[in-house]
């Protein structure tokens, strides 16, 4: 039987307060089946850090290039997604950000978000930062990105997983 595999949903963000908005969403289902956009900001969304731009190696201009509209992404990520309840490691900063792009276009989500600590056991959390630098290294994944995050994110929940059944 394949280990259970959480679908996955991470953002990244113009910054880290309440000012911030979403600039790409990325999702990993536990099928093998990926999504990741940029996201073009509303007009209104205008907070920008450079502290956030170091980590994600995003700028504003790779988004008007190349995002989406967020009504566009909203409606794929309602397609995409429907019925399904989604991880997230950082539901805090991930829900509002969520928020924030569905009340833009005035729509809701298809489907659910809730914190990753609770499928977690106890025993994931104390292994989960080290089993997650060894994922990032076997994966070969070190791009700061939505849709890598959420993949590293994933991988980890299975590995630590699998160590504490073993026990």
């Amino acid at each position: 039987m394949p280990p259970f595999r959480p679908d996955i949903l991470d953002f990244e963000a113009s910054g880290f307060g309440f000012e911030s908005y979403p600039i790409e969403v990325g999702v990993a289902l536990s099928s093998g089946q990926k999504y990741c956009t940029l996201i073009k900001p509303a007009t209104d969304w205008l907070h920008w850090d450079p502290e956030a731009e170091k980590i994600h190696g995003l700028c504003i201009e790779d988004l008007h290039a190349y995002g989406k509209s967020i009504s566009t992404v909203v409606r794929e990520l309602n397609s995409f997604l429907t019925n399904r309840t989604l991880y997230s490691d950082g539901w805090v900063v991930d829900k509002p950000w969520l928020s924030k792009l569905y009340y833009q276009c005035g729509m809701a989500p298809s489907f659910f978000l809730s914190p990753l600590e609770i499928i977690l056991k106890e025993a994931q959390m104390d292994i989960w930062s080290q089993t997650k630098l060894q994922v990032i290294a076997d994966l070969a994944l070190t791009r700061h990105r939505a849709s890598t995050d959420a993949l590293i994110i994933q991988e980890t929940f299975v590995r630590t997983r699998q160590i504490v059944l073993k026990k």
